[in-house]
Formats: C-alpha cells, sequence, structure tokens
C-alpha cells in the first residue's frame, strides 16, 4: 500500500512540475499580434474570462485559459484594470498581465462618438485639455490619438470584412465602411441598424439611387444651416445620392461596430424605402406606395 501511495504521489508530483514548467514557458514566450502596434480595450467590470476573451477579439494571439490560469497563480486575477491600452510586438503573457494591472493605459484618451464627421471629431481634439495640438509641449499629440483611431478602425473593418454576407455590392472593405457611415447617421434607434442596412444593400443590388439625406449634407459641408430644401436635394455634388449612383466616395461619419456590423450582414429583406416615425424609430416599406402612405401618416403626426 505504501509504495502504491508513494508512485501515486510521485506521480502527482510529475505532473505538477510538468504543468509549473508549461506554464513558465507560456508566461515568457512572446505572444503574436495581428498589428504592431496594437490598441485595444478591457471594458470596466469585466472578470479575467472576459478580459482574456476581449484580448483575442483584439488581435492578441494567446490561449485563454492558459492566461487566466497565470494570472490566478500570480495573483493578478482580480486586479486588471479597464481602459485602452496599446501594446508592441514582443509582448509576453506575463509583462501583458503586469501591464494591465498597472493601469499603463494610453496617455491620451478621447471618446469619439459614433455618428461624428471629421469636423467634429476636430473640434474635440481641439478642446482636449491633455493633447498638444501638434506644437512643441509635454503632452500627448491630437495626431497621436488620429494615429491610433485608424489602426483600430482598420483592425476592427479588416475582422469585419473577413465574416461578411455573400452577395453584398461592395468591391472593398472602404465602401462597406462608407455605407456602415450611412446607416450610423440613419439610424435613430440602435435596433433598427440592421433593418436600414438592408435597405441601403437592397437599393444597390436593385440599381436604385440611395437617396438618402444625410450624404446630401455631408456635401453641403458648412453650408448646411440644419433646414433641407428641394433645391439641395437637386443640387449635384459627389455625396448627392438623389443625383449620382451608389455609394458617396467616403464614409460620411465615423461609424460604430454595430452599424458595420450591419452593413456587412444585412438580413434578408424586401424593403425599398423607410421613413421615421418621430419616435427614433422607423417605418419600412415593400413599395413606394407603401411608403408614400407612411410618409403621409408620420408627417401629419409631426404635423396635425
Amino acid at each position: 500500500m505504501k509504495s502504491v501511495l508513494f508512485r501515486l504521489l510521485a506521480a502527482v508530483l510529475a505532473l505538477a512540475a510538468c504543468l509549473a514548467g508549461a506554464l513558465a514557458w507560456f508566461a515568457h514566450r512572446p505572444v503574436v499580434l495581428a498589428a504592431s502596434p496594437l490598441d485595444f480595450t478591457i471594458e470596466p467590470g469585466s472578470s479575467m474570462r472576459q478580459v482574456a476573451r476581449q484580448l483575442v477579439d483584439a488581435g492578441i494571439d494567446v490561449q485563454p485559459v492558459a492566461l487566466e490560469v497565470l494570472a490566478r497563480v500570480t495573483r493578478r486575477a482580480h486586479a486588471i484594470k479597464a481602459g485602452s491600452y496599446e501594446v508592441e510586438a514582443g509582448l509576453t503573457p506575463l509583462a501583458l498581465l503586469a501591464k494591465l494591472t498597472r493601469g499603463d493605459v494610453s496617455q491620451a484618451e478621447l471618446a469619439i462618438i459614433e455618428g461624428w464627421n471629421f469636423r467634429q471629431l476636430r473640434a474635440a481634439l481641439d478642446r482636449h485639455p491633455d493633447l498638444r495640438h501638434d506644437s512643441a509641449s509635454r503632452r500627448s499629440s491630437d495626431l497621436d490619438v488620429l494615429r491610433r483611431a485608424h489602426r483600430h478602425m482598420l483592425q476592427v473593418l479588416d475582422r469585419e470584412w473577413a465574416q461578411r454576407a455573400g452577395g453584398l455590392p461592395y468591391k472593398t472593405p472602404y465602401q462597406a465602411l462608407t455605407m456602415a457611415s450611412i446607416v450610423e447617421k440613419e439610424t435613430g434607434q440602435a435596433a433598427d441598424r440592421p433593418m436600414v442596412a438592408s435597405v441601403f444593400v437592397n437599393r444597390l443590388n436593385s440599381g436604385m439611387l440611395l437617396q438618402t439625406d444625410p450624404t446630401v449634407i455631408y456635401g453641403l459641408g458648412e453650408a448646411f444651416d440644419g433646414n433641407l430644401r428641394k433645391r439641395d436635394l437637386q443640387a449635384d455634388t459627389v455625396y448627392n445620392t438623389y443625383t449620382r449612383p451608389g455609394l458617396p466616395p467616403t464614409p460620411i461619419a465615423m461609424p460604430g461596430v454595430a452599424a458595420l456590423r450591419a452593413a456587412l450582414n444585412p438580413p434578408a429583406t424586401d424593403y425599398l424605402y423607410f421613413v421615421a416615425r418621430g419616435d427614433g424609430s422607423s417605418e419600412f416599406s415593400r413599395t413606394l406606395d407603401e411608403h408614400n402612405r407612411a410618409v403621409a401618416q408620420y408627417i401629419r403626426k409631426r404635423n396635425p
């Protein structure tokens, strides 16, 4: 009996030594990044398991279970700090956990609001007290913030483009980003984003004009006074989707991930029109007659 127990104990100790060795090898082996530098965000209130998943989703090739075990063994699992981070090639899992527990977030942070155009972003950058506005200063540069935002956008766009549905009217990821910007501006309620995207995809696939007001407004630029008139819809610019077929040449706003996913994976519908109900939601129609009735109904409701 003593011999059996001794062999069992020896086997357990050997297994523990193997596991410890494997964990040590994992802890000091540099992770592979989808891009370098790579930006990612740890959401507030995330558990260690959720943190590991967020890292993988962001493009850090690390084994989530092993990272969680390492965090618990090193007593860092409950010390992870939320925030926006930037990492570069050569980082090990142990160094990554140290960075996250120190809260070594990017120096300058700015919330970029979904639906903003570049003029609005530029104004927010100019107002930010902790940015160096491309002049000699101790503070972070506004150009650094733009570079980080651009890198992050490209990472998300590449990931979502790889998971797109078939039969979409986009030749490039950039066209999908342009469509997502239109969906962002045309959506009053989050639940309507997929349906709005389906309308515009259906119109493009049918050879119809998009006829979306936000593109016209974007084309007007600072000349837009808040009141879109019939003459504005008829004035031809490269952004006027009432006068020009297809997508405009560039995005018209900064879309969020939800709008991008809607543009790349819209539901299969036969809707070709929609109109705002006045409460943030939209009424969708299949035919022009249905649409005209909906327009009359909701215009009367807003202007009794």
